[in-house]
């Protein structure tokens, strides 16, 4: 298929396979320390590239649901809703804990919102203003904090920062993936 916006073309070939389903995926943590800066700038990048997906997006595309599965603006309230999650598990290495805040794995904060009742516009400038709060915290971060290993508790898999931080840009490109699926058609 190819998929076109603003004079652009995309296209996917028949080698390449819709994205895995996030709870399907495996992690190898092996992220060298060293590139946290290259991570942070990852996760400042999610914000625009979200805003330009979506910018150009007619409501009723933003809003439709496929087989009763979230729509492009859900899957974009999502990633709005799990900021805090986020900053909870850096707070978790920055206290040590044993182990990282668990997310709720139903996703019901999400499916409970009401994503599409609200303007795209509103839910893209607080996951901007959201993000850029999580990065603050980041830079607060002491080098040693870097090296601290906690438990993640759905993976059951030691991580470190850099490893959160890997599954967070994973995560946040996962479904900005999924919102080009659907806005592709």
């Amino acid at each position: 298929w190819t998929w076109r916006k603003a004079g652009k073309e995309c296209a996917m070939t028949e080698a390449v396979r819709p994205a895995a389903k996030w709870f399907e995926r495996k992690f190898e943590f092996t992220f060298p320390i060293e590139q946290y800066p290259n991570l942070c700038m990852r996760l400042r990048g999610t914000p625009p590239r979200m805003e330009e997906l979506l910018g150009d997006l007619l409501r009723e595309t933003l809003i439709r649901k496929t087989d009763e599965k979230w729509s492009i603006q859900e899957h974009a309230g999502h990633l709005l809703d799990l900021e805090a999650v986020w900053k909870t598990r850096v707070e978790d290495f920055i206290v040590g804990s044993k182990q990282l805040t668990a997310a709720d794995l139903s996703n019901r904060m999400t499916n409970q919102a009401n994503h599409n009742a609200r303007e795209v516009s509103e839910i893209l400038k607080r996951f901007r203003k959201e993000r850029l709060q999580f990065l603050e915290l980041l830079e607060t971060i002491d080098p040693n904090t870097l090296r601290r290993t906690l438990l993640h508790p759905r993976l059951q898999q030691p991580m470190r920062l850099v490893d959160h931080l890997v599954f967070v840009t994973e995560h946040d490109d996962h479904h900005l993936v999924r919102m080009w699926e659907l806005a592709k058609g």
